[in-house]
């Protein structure tokens, strides 16, 4: 039997020390409220996940109100805009004429959590990798609970607050009854081949491909490390697609002036990602709250996985800071609305996503009229300012208080 150490206090227990948990972390530290993290993979397992790397500027400036953009700002690359090739011709979404001046940055998500993990170990921040057993605890009272085991020990940790940040099969979704959650979720038939490669880009800017054979993506991580993804059916394998056999599908869903500037290599990593759109309802339960994959999954041909998480994180760290630091009415304002909060910028999220994966990608039940309206929408969309610019807001991301 395991022995039991003393319980420690803190003000807040994250769990899950993914960019979302780091953030906020790093967001009420600054604020001066203390916080304990708490994760049950190893730091270089967290550090090893390949993510997406496209940031709208509200993540930006959080990373920068966080005290962690430095890296970011020196090494990112500024886009004004990508590129949507179908029928054989590319057509620019230009996304700082379209939005009143505001891009995305190209930063890896792997980037953004090392930045956010050294600026917790320079600050002396407490984290605790490797905890096994986690469990959220009396989160519907007044005296909430986390405990977990780790060398040999059951350590126990009480709190004000629970912050779930422990992605889609994390644990503190899983602790919350089934009578008081909805769940939504749309599992979408195909799933993204990602190949990293250490080879310049196919293009200084990304390229959406809609083809006949199917959706590609031409993504990059830096100057001279691409990523590149192609949608396959959700029975392929990873050992069926030799480095080879990717490019050579790949070269088959570019125009050929991509095909002339693509430069092949040895795949860093290889993967297989299944798509879906989830949400669940709602992201409070008395003192637990969901943000992140823990709440919400997007397809990632949006861009919006980490966004939406980062956005989350805003909203329940202001909501903490309020409740810590303020005074009568506004003290519990922001954690009552959180949910509602989230959720509206969640459910945009979601429909763009979805939206933008149904028109760039070819399902199995697509026949031959379908095939032909999507063909005709993105027509319409790339000769249209309003239709361009739909695109273009969405993409950028619509700012905090959008709606209110």
């Amino acid at each position: 039997m395991n022995a039991t150490a003393s319980p420690h206090r803190t003000q807040v227990a994250i769990v899950g020390a993914g960019p979302a948990g780091l953030l906020l972390g790093q967001l009420l530290h600054k604020a001066g409220i203390d916080a304990i993290i708490v994760e049950r993979q190893s730091a270089d397992y967290v550090l090893g996940r390949i993510r997406a790397g496209v940031l709208e500027q509200v993540t930006a400036d959080l990373l920068d109100e966080a005290g962690v953009g430095a890296r970011m700002h020196q090494e990112g690359l500024v886009h004004q805009g990508f590129e949507m090739l179908f029928g054989g011709l590319r057509h620019r979404v230009n996304l700082n004429q379209l939005t009143g001046g505001k891009n995305v940055i190209v930063y890896g998500q792997t980037e953004v959590t090392r930045d956010l993990m050294e600026a917790r170990q320079a600050a002396g921040l407490p984290t605790v990798y490797e905890a096994q057993n986690v469990a959220v605890h009396d989160f519907d009272g007044t005296k909430p609970r986390l405990t977990y085991t780790a060398g040999g020990r059951t350590h126990a940790i009480a709190c004000d607050f629970i912050a779930g940040c422990d992605g889609f099969h994390g644990v503190c979704r899983t602790s919350v009854p089934r009578r008081a959650i909805t769940e939504y979720e749309k599992v979408y038939p195909f799933g993204w081949l990602g190949l990293l490669s250490d080879t310049p880009p196919v293009n200084h800017e990304l390229i959406y491909v809609n083809s006949p054979r199917g959706f590609a993506l031409c993504s990059q991580r830096s100057a001279t490390r691409s990523r590149y993804y192609l949608q396959v059916p959700l029975t392929d394998k990873v050992e069926q697609w030799p480095d080879e056999a990717f490019w050579d599908e790949l070269r088959l869903r570019l125009d050929e002036a991509g095909r002339s500037a693509l430069v092949t290599g040895p795949a860093l990593e290889k993967s297989i990602a299944p798509l879906r759109s989830f949400v669940c309802e709602p992201l409070r339960f008395g003192r637990l709250f969901l943000a992140g994959d823990a709440g919400h999954i997007v397809p990632p041909t949006g861009a919006k996985g980490l966004n939406l998480a980062a956005t989350d994180v805003k909203y329940l760290s202001q909501a903490f800071i309020d409740h810590y630091q303020r005074h009568g009415s506004d003290r519990e304002r922001g954690i009552a609305t959180y949910s509602q909060r989230c959720l509206r910028r969640i459910w945009r999220a979601e429909r763009f996503s979805w939206w933008f994966t149904s028109l760039m990608h070819r399902f199995p039940d697509d026949d031959a009229i379908v095939s032909k309206l999507k063909d005709a929408e993105l027509d319409y969309l790339m000769h249209s300012e309003s239709g361009l610019r739909t695109v273009a807001e969405n993409y950028v991301g619509l700012p905090l208080d959008f709606g209110e």
